[in-house]
């Protein structure tokens, strides 16, 4: 259960900085305005505080591995809304990025 919970935070943290940096990118350089921008900097805001509820208590251990859920996540939001199409070796680095979190995170310390 506790890795299930893990999972699902790094995803929200990923949906929140994934979403707020977009917002942002939006608000600024599609000129959507400052409801954009605004929307962008309190889901950015949330991130911070979906990170805080990881069962871990390593602040740097739980940074690193968000850092290849960050990679995924990227790509998976750039194929979902902006259509983007990732080539072999974005897939490549994807996984490789998600084994890493799965070592960083999940490997059993003594």
């Amino acid at each position: 259960m506790t890795i299930i919970r893990s999972i699902a935070l790094f995803v929200l943290a990923a949906l929140a900085e994934i979403g707020g940096a977009w917002l942002i990118w939006q608000g600024v350089r599609e000129h959507k305005g400052l409801l954009w921008i605004g929307a962008g900097v309190a889901a950015l805001g949330a991130y911070g505080f979906a990170a805080t509820l990881q069962p871990d208590a390593n602040f740097g251990r739980i940074l690193a591995a968000y850092g290849g859920i960050f990679v995924a996540g990227s790509l998976a939001w750039a194929m979902a809304v902006d259509k983007f199409r990732p080539d072999r070796f974005d897939y490549l680095g994807a996984a490789i990025c998600l084994v890493g979190v799965a070592v960083i995170m999940y490997a059993p310390r003594s």
